[in-house]
């Protein structure tokens, strides 16, 4: 995702003021992990927006340097674990892609990403893709939420506001109305057409759509302090992530692709979680990596994930 992300939280971040082969052979508790057994073979090209692309985390050598895309992101990651040369990878994720960068050049703060779908051809074997969260506006849904969030422990000084209290929720939903549900609705079918492309451009390639990891834990009042947000509005927010997801489960099995769910291993491992534990950073990162974007942790935990799908099959 990154924001379009990325400019979107240096706002929230104002506001919120008061309040491989190294490591992928090893589970993200440190547990050893399984052998794989008939992996795929390059060529690999991997294609997806920034929780792909891994910005800032250290190893930033690819070009356009506005994709802020790192060398050890799950790609990379992936790529070394398969043994792959150099000429059998192409990583064409780029921070803030939509599924219409996946189409057309992206303009980036510095250069241009090449439509990132120009990397298949007839001889590709493997593709992963990781997209759809800039698609329905994740990052400015949070930058949002957070502002409501700040607005809510101010009050919250003054009045006794119950803590199910939901602000965002309430500006996106009402009634029937669920205008992020509609996103995401939106968004499949425009993954899809993603997919039938990749199809048609690679027709023995094996094709992965990788799901985001947990962003926000399971009990909201756990999450104000790091993320700046009422507690009712993480567990919407975190309902909705979960909606993307199934999301492109759903549309990876229609595709006949496989789905990498990289949700239920980060679970536990959300922004909120311990330094030493997450997988994905709060607003204000105590690791190198992006606001409410995976770390060098997460991106191994997701490389781990893309592998035991490999390793099954799906």
């Amino acid at each position: 995702m990154r924001t379009r992300l990325g400019i979107g939280l240096a706002t929230a971040l104002s506001c919120a003021a008061l309040v491989t082969v190294v490591g992928v052979a090893r589970d993200g508790d440190g547990s050893a992990a399984a052998s794989l057994s008939g992996p795929p073979r390059g060529p690999y090209v991997a294609l997806g927006d920034s929780y792909t692309a891994g910005p800032d985390i250290p190893g930033r050598r690819a070009k356009p340097a506005g994709c802020d895309r790192s060398d050890r992101n799950y790609p990379a990651l992936v790529a070394a674990e398969l043994g792959l040369e150099r000429a059998e990878f192409r990583d064409m994720s780029c921070s803030g892609a939509t599924t219409g960068d996946l189409f057309k050049a992206q303009d980036t703060d510095s250069g241009t990403n090449p439509a990132q779908l120009s990397a298949v051809s007839a001889g590709t074997r493997l593709v992963t893709v990781g997209i759809g969260g800039n698609d329905i506006g994740f990052g400015e849904l949070i930058t949002g939420c957070v502002k409501a969030g700040v607005r809510y422990r101010l009050e919250s000084r003054i009045g006794d506001l119950a803590p199910d209290r939901a602000p965002c929720r309430a500006q996106h939903t009402s009634g029937d109305t669920d205008e992020i549900g509609t996103r995401i609705a939106a968004t499949g079918g425009r993954v899809a057409d993603v997919l039938a492309d990749i199809r048609r451009r690679a027709p023995e390639a094996r094709i992965y759509l990788v799901g985001y990891p947990t962003i926000l834990p399971a009990r909201g009042a756990d999450c104000g302090r790091a993320m700046g947000l009422a507690p009712g509005d993480v567990t919407f927010l975190r309902q909705k992530e979960q909606q993307l997801n199934a999301m492109l489960r759903s549309t990876a099995a229609d595709a006949g692709a496989g789905y990498v769910d990289t949700y239920a291993p980060s679970d536990g491992r959300d922004a909120c979680a311990e330094a030493d534990v997450r997988w994905v950073e709060p607003l204000i990162p105590a690791a190198p990596a992006a606001p409410v974007h995976p770390n060098e942790r997460g991106e191994r935990g997701m490389a781990q994930a893309v592998l035991r799908a490999f390793r099954a099959g799906g």
